[in-house]
């Protein structure tokens, strides 16, 4: 399928009209930089195709109808440093291996979706860093600045985005060869945060004969716990484009954002179009979380919930790492299946951080201590689960669907 470029910005307000505020905007400071990178990628080719987001539409239909699991998975932050061939196949290595455990387990079909060829901008709790009494721009991800701890690289480069570009397209490159394998090719969707619209609104293109508009960045884009407002820029964005949609919600989400967001992303009800990704943490995800599934429950609309168990359950080592306990992870993850067996509802998937080698960033299971966290501390951002703890999570999810692991005490990892 072709598709042709859009004329006019999705999510861009008509003439006369106030633009909704963006959150976490990335700070650029040479407005004519940021018009000549929007005006390239408006004429680039687009990352992925409508029939694509479609197909992905489809399967999250089953997640929601309970007839699917969804597992969704990758780096916290890409970065352009780390692309390799050998990463990548790593990464997919993993997700599969991962997805056939559970797969068995769930006794259903998985549909995998990359947090991958995309993840480069991150928000920020704080938009500046302290350093020995320096303060400069927060680290916002390779297509924003650069981790390094100098004004030159800090300072927010849009011209960055078209390398987020080229990274991405290889990217899928790579997957496309890797994901064939056997007698039956394996699917394999990729998403990320859409937290650029300097990106985003650019590569929106126009499916020609339906004349819907489609996010070509990405299957699936989220809107983060950070950029979820309903009156905001970004859901704005999301309420424009066709592809299937999630937004992240914390432990301080209300019934009513869930039900305002649900109206203002999925009003025509469309079955796999919304997913809500749950990030509560272990100590709240069995108190917050029911309340907000029997809500959207009852309005009617069609909705998969996906459960991150990761973003919740941060802390900041001894060392100074950031950090997460598997403990916690697994804790929050049999919540998840807690709350959903008591409502009688569909548990629709797990959304996690991990990478297909063997870093040091988690602690607990096939992971190191405390004390071992800076042996092969990699991340540019926050803490993933290295291969061994990813596989080790993805066999206690399929005992706890089994009903071998299920409970609500504190696991044992």
């Amino acid at each position: 399928m072709t598709s042709s470029l859009i004329t006019t910005a999705a999510g861009a307000p008509p003439p006369g009209t106030t633009a909704p505020p963006v959150a976490q905007p990335p700070g650029w400071q040479d407005d004519d930089a940021v018009r000549d990178v929007t005006e390239r990628l408006a004429g680039y080719l687009p990352l992925v195709l409508p029939g694509e987001c479609d197909r992905l539409t489809r399967r999250m239909a089953a997640v929601a109808r309970g007839e699917a699991f969804l597992l969704q998975g990758g780096d916290c932050a890409e970065t352009f440093d780390a692309l390799t061939a050998e990463a990548v196949a790593a990464k997919l290595d993993t997700l599969f291996a991962m997805s056939e455990t559970l797969s068995a387990g769930m006794r259903l079909p998985v549909v995998v979706v990359g947090r991958i060829a995309g993840q480069y901008a991150k928000p920020r709790s704080r938009p500046v860093e302290v350093r020995a009494g320096t303060a400069l721009p927060a680290y916002r991800g390779d297509a924003v600045n650069g981790p390094e701890f100098s004004a030159r690289i800090r300072t927010p480069n849009p011209y960055r985005m078209l390398r987020m570009y080229a990274a991405s397209a290889a990217t899928l490159n790579n997957i496309r060869a890797l994901a064939p394998a056997g007698d039956e090719p394996r699917e394999m969707f990729v998403s990320h945060e859409a937290l650029l619209l300097d990106y985003e609104r650019p590569l929106t293109r126009v499916a020609p004969g339906s004349g819907a508009r489609y996010a070509s960045s990405g299957h699936l884009v989220w809107a983060g716990e950070r950029t979820r407002q309903p009156d905001g820029a970004h859901i704005d964005y999301l309420a424009g484009i066709r592809n299937p949609v999630a937004v992240k919600l914390g432990p301080t989400a209300t019934v009513d954002e869930a039900l305002e967001l649900t109206h203002r992303l999925n009003s025509r009800r469309r079955p796999g179009r919304l997913t809500f990704i749950v990030r509560m943490g272990a100590g709240a995800v069995r108190t917050v979380l029911p309340g907000l599934v029997e809500g959207v429950t009852a309005s009617g609309a069609p909705a998969a919930w996906v459960c991150d168990p990761m973003h919740g359950n941060t802390f900041t080592a001894p060392s100074g790492h950031k950090t997460r306990r598997i403990t916690d992870v697994v804790d929050e993850i049999r919540g998840f299946f807690d709350v959903h067996r008591g409502l009688g509802t569909h548990p629709g998937g797990i959304h996690l951080e991990l990478t297909g080698t063997e870093v040091t960033e988690c602690v607990g299971g096939a992971g190191p201590g405390l004390d071992g966290l800076a042996a092969r501390y990699e991340s540019a951002c926050d803490p993933r689960l290295n291969r061994s703890q990813a596989l080790e999570v993805a066999r206690l999810i399929a005992d706890t669907a089994r009903g071998d692991g299920a409970g609500s005490g504190p696991p044992a990892v």
